[in-house]
């Protein structure tokens, strides 16, 4: 092979595995985003029917939830801060627009609302995006992180579940 082919194969795989690097570092950045966001929601939501659920079981729950969630946000943000990671600092757009939704409405239905959004469907999404994490992160720091958390995820989405005014499957 030329001197100038070579330099050119070289080049060009050092460019694709650098990139390859970059898009695996960047999913993982993706996931710590989303999580951040995720339990911001979880958090801002919990806060919510704190003051407004007339079920002293939905109110527990969310005293339970506001305490997790901000344990495990405390987690996400020092290991973020290993990686350079910026984080968003509260609920993508889209969970502050649910939010709003489950405080809008018949104030009856609230507690219902809450458990169904952001008691079942909310950490469903999670546990998904944390399995999905813990099976394809690159980084064996993140990916230990989502396997570590996902136990008390599925915790959570079972007590959801066993709130009595929870959607039954």
């Amino acid at each position: 092979m030329r001197p100038l082919q070579r330099f050119m194969s070289l080049t060009l795989f050092l460019a694709v595995t650098a990139f390859a690097s970059h898009a695996h570092a960047r999913s993982d950045a993706s996931f710590m985003k989303e999580a951040a966001h995720a339990g911001a929601a979880e958090i801002e939501a919990s806060k919510l029917a704190v003051s407004k659920a007339k079920s002293a079981d939905v109110k527990s729950f969310a005293d339970t939830m506001i305490a997790d969630h901000t344990k495990v946000a405390d987690e996400l943000k020092a290991l973020a801060a290993t990686k350079n990671v910026k984080l968003p600092d509260g609920p993508s757009v889209k969970q502050k627009a649910e939010i709003k939704l489950i405080d809008a409405g018949d104030n009856d239905k609230f507690d219902e609302r809450y458990a169904k959004n952001f008691g079942v469907k909310a950490h469903e999404d999670t546990i998904k995006l944390f399995e999905e994490a813990a099976k394809n992160a690159k980084d064996p720091e993140v990916k230990a992180w989502a396997e570590k958390t996902l136990p008390g995820l599925r915790h959570h989405l079972e007590m959801a579940q066993a709130l009595s005014v929870a959607p039954k499957k």
